[in-house]
C-alpha cells in the first residue's frame, strides 16, 4: 500500500464528502452511540456506550493510526453524519475490514451510506491496491445488508446465533468483495456509465437504501 494515500485530506462524491476526523468530533460520536438503536445495530453488547467507553473507542480506533476513519459530511451543508473506516489492513494480504455508522437518524435510507462505501471502496481497490475488502452485520440488519449487496458484496459465510438481541440469538454475516468484482461494477455505481447500463441489482452511489450502522 502507498504510504502517502493512506489517510487522504479528503475524498468527495455527489452527495458527502469523507474527511479526516477532528478532535471535536468526539461529541457527535457520544451522542450516537447513547442511542439505543443505533448501539442496537452497532454494538456487540446489549445497551448503549457510556461517554468514557466512546472516547477509549474514540481515541483507539477512530483518532489512532491503527485503522483508516474518516468523517461522513453532507456536502452541501458540511453537516457530520456518520463516520466509516478501515481496520485491519493487511498490506501483504491485500486486505482490510470495513466499517459503517450513519448516526443521525434522519439521514437514514437516503442513501448517504451507500455512497459512503463506495467511495471507501474505490479509494481501498485503487489508491490502497487492496485486493479484498471485507466486513461482519448482524442479520437483523437487514437495510446494511441490502445496501452491501447494491455495491457488490457477497456472502461469504456466517457466524450462527452468535448474537443475543430482542430475547432471541441472530447470526453474524460475513461479506465481501473482491477488486476484480469492483472493477466491473464501479463504473455504474460512481455514475461513470449512462444510467441505463445499470443493472436491476445496481444503482448510483446517490440513490437507495442507506446503510444506517455496522459491526464496528
Amino acid at each position: 500500500m502507498r504510504s502517502r494515500t493512506w489517510f487522504p485530506d479528503a475524498i468527495e462524491g455527489r452527495t458527502i464528502v469523507l474527511r479526516r476526523h477532528a478532535a471535536h468530533n468526539v461529541a457527535a460520536f457520544t451522542r450516537w452511540y447513547a442511542d439505543p438503536e443505533v448501539a442496537h445495530l452497532t454494538r456487540y453488547q446489549e445497551g448503549p456506550m457510556r461517554p468514557d467507553e466512546v472516547r477509549r473507542f474514540f481515541e483507539a480506533r477512530v483518532a489512532g493510526t491503527g485503522s483508516l476513519a474518516l468523517a461522513i459530511h453532507l456536502r452541501d451543508s458540511d453537516r457530520l453524519i456518520g463516520t466509516c473506516a478501515f481496520s485491519q489492513l493487511d498490506g501483504d494480504n491485500g486486505s482490510a475490514l470495513f466499517h459503517i455508522t450513519i448516526g443521525e437518524h434522519d439521514c437514514w435510507g437516503r442513501g448517504y451510506g451507500t455512497e459512503a462505501t463506495a467511495l471507501m471502496l474505490e479509494h481501498a481497490f485503487g489508491a490502497l491496491g487492496l485486493h479484498r475488502v471485507g466486513l461482519a452485520v448482524f442479520a437483523f440488519n437487514e437495510r446494511a445488508i441490502r445496501s452491501y449487496r447494491k455495491v457488490g458484496f457477497v456472502v461469504e459465510g456466517r457466524s450462527r446465533e452468535a448474537i443475543w438481541r430482542n430475547g432471541r440469538f441472530f447470526d453474524e454475516i460475513q461479506m465481501s468483495i473482491l477488486e476484480h468484482e469492483w472493477r466491473e461494477r464501479r463504473g455504474r455505481i460512481l455514475g461513470l456509465e449512462p444510467a441505463g447500463s445499470a443493472g436491476p441489482a445496481e444503482l448510483s452511489a446517490s440513490a437507495g437504501a442507506s446503510t444506517p450502522a455496522e459491526v464496528g
